[in-house]
């Protein structure tokens, strides 16, 4: 308990109360050893502490990629990266991470969860939790202005709010802020503090405020961002062209300043090519793109040993979703998901697909790097008993389904292997494999699909946005399952508005116990990911979901 003496005075823990009243509570589970110091400072700062306090008090200091860059700064120059370039139009509508990698070189959020997943203010200077965390004032920063010169307003943040609420506009914002039931639950206090009235109480919402579709948008936009791409990011768009490239360039009089007390960033231009992967990492090698988004594991295979090429990982809550319909048969009936989920052989799925490099699952959308993560035991490979289920469920002589998805990770892999592991189980797996476009025009429709799902820093995030139902009963846009299950829903409510760690566990025993006994995917593994970039460029950072953050990289000399 020594490095944590200097905060035990009463005044010390009257100064975390004046922040929120639960605060204190947390330092008690960190100095009692049953909450960790990543879980502290990330709980912390949810409800309202600076990180830099957060991390002083766990007598740590800001994360090393914070600090890099201190020194030796040289400006100029241009970076370039493979990535696919796919339909853009509203921001709110985003549902792949690559759109949003360039749209938030030149929008910004209200929130930035960073690669060491603790979320700070970004667009707000502050906000403020209520004790029972059903009010949260958010307070922006003034003098932030867009790129078109207009200064940043709480107008901004109403219109931008009642975009990502329109049901109309078909954001996934609407189901991961289930909690309001619209603008009437949000008060403009004045020109620069925006108040949310909970109908739940919620502790994710500043993560939530970093959802990659919640870009705040100018009060006059109109619903297509490549045509009037108005934001207060780093960076303005130029160009883009759909399949081809997107050219950004360096913003001037951008609000943020950099190491030497100039304004960021750092860089001139920024340069997307579309590029499937295996041309990306032809490209890579040849040095005719500097980095690459989403290597997948052969391709860090490839790349991992090149000496030009700076070769970072990071384990995240990524995964691979084995997804069924739970509105049409046969996977309306429980017994036939539990015995595509028995047909699994974990490990070697994970040795087949992703050399290894990751975590075993448990068929619950809630990953170990989770701070409320409850451990479960991994389920056996068992193709009897999934047999013995198909019979019971009416499938004696074993059942034909079709299993979609895309091709530009490890998914063919994956399915293949299911394929050959499902057929003593009965199932005749068909594969329907396609381009990365060809997959997510459709991917909430297929029946039995792959999905790829990317991190985010909290698991009740996840579970709402893909598990829950709109106050209509309807499944929300991201339920690519329709799975609704009333207890489920009630379960994850108690959870997100549940501040004690241990208790918080104990509902998510819960609910990963009812996704693994009655759920709609199966999931054989965690993934880790890689960014991997030429060597020149510094203050590179891995981010957990694949995010670009480009402000403060630099060209050494």
């Amino acid at each position: 308990m020594g490095q944590f003496s200097n905060f035990l005075s009463p005044e010390s823990q009257d100064q975390m109360a004046a922040v929120h009243p639960r605060i204190p509570d947390l330092f008690a589970h960190l100095r009692q050893g049953t909450l960790s110091r990543r879980q502290f400072v990330r709980l912390s700062t949810l409800l309202g502490l600076s990180a830099g306090a957060a991390l002083a008090i766990t007598s740590g200091s800001e994360p090393e990629a914070q600090a890099q860059g201190s020194t030796g700064v040289r400006r100029g120059g241009t970076w370039t990266c493979a990535m696919q370039l796919q339909l853009l139009d509203h921001p709110a509508r985003l549902s792949w991470a690559e759109g949003a990698n360039v749209i938030r070189q030149v929008g910004e959020y209200l929130t930035e969860t960073g690669p060491d997943n603790i979320t700070r203010p970004l667009l707000l200077e502050r906000w403020e939790a209520s004790e029972d965390v059903r009010t949260w004032t958010l307070y922006l920063q003034q003098g932030i202005t867009f790129n078109n010169g207009d200064e940043l307003t709480a107008a901004d943040v109403m219109f931008s709010f009642g975009e990502w609420l329109n049901p109309d506009i078909g954001s996934s914002m609407l189901g991961l802020l289930s909690y309001l039931r619209g603008m009437e639950d949000i008060e403009q206090v004045d020109e620069y503090t925006i108040r949310l009235n909970l109908q739940a109480p919620n502790i994710g919402v500043p993560e939530h405020l970093f959802h990659y579709p919640a870009i705040i948008l100018h009060r006059d936009f109109e619903g297509d961002f490549v045509q009037q791409p108005v934001g207060t990011g780093p960076f303005t768009l130029e160009e883009y062209a759909e399949g081809e490239r997107a050219i950004l360039r360096r913003r001037e009089g951008y609000w943020q300043l950099g190491a030497d007390g100039d304004p960021l960033p750092y860089l001139d231009e920024l340069i997307y090519v579309s590029l499937d992967k295996d041309a990306a990492v032809a490209a890579l090698q040849s040095g005719q793109v500097d980095s690459m988004y989403q290597p997948r594991p052969s391709d860090w295979q490839a790349l991992k040993d090149n000496p030009d090429l700076s070769v970072l990982s990071a384990s995240t809550s990524s995964c691979f979703v084995l997804r069924m319909r739970t509105d049409v048969e046969p996977w309306s009936d429980v017994r036939v998901r539990n015995a595509l989920k028995l047909c699994q052989d974990r490990e070697r799925i994970l040795q087949l697909s992703y050399f290894g490099e990751g975590d075993l699952s448990s068929d619950a959308h809630v990953a170990p790097i989770h701070p409320s993560y409850a451990e479960m035991e991994i389920p056996d490979y068992d193709p009897e008993e999934a047999r013995r289920l198909l019979e019971e469920a009416g499938y004696p002589e074993g059942l034909q389904v079709v299993l979609a998805t895309k091709n530009n990770e490890a998914e063919p892999e994956i399915a293949q292997a299911l394929r050959e592991m499902a057929a003593p189980a009965g199932f005749d797996i068909q594969l329907d494999i396609t381009e990365p476009t060809g997959y997510w025009d459709r991917w909430t429709e297929v029946e039995l699909g792959l999905t790829a799902w990317i991190h985010r820093p909290l698991a009740p995030m996840t579970l709402a946005l893909a598990y829950t139902q709109d106050a209509e009963g309807n499944p929300v846009a991201w339920n690519e399952t329709r799975w609704v299950d009333e207890e489920f829903s009630e379960l994850l409510i108690q959870a997100e508005s549940t501040l004690d760690v241990e208790e918080r566990r104990q509902i998510m025993a819960q609910l990963q116990q009812i996704m693994q006994e009655r759920g709609p995917i199966g999931n054989s593994y965690w993934r880790k990911v890689w960014t991997i970039t030429h060597r020149r460029f510094q203050n590179v950072v891995p981010h957990p979901a694949y995010f670009f953050f480009m402000n403060e990289v630099w060209i050494e000399a």
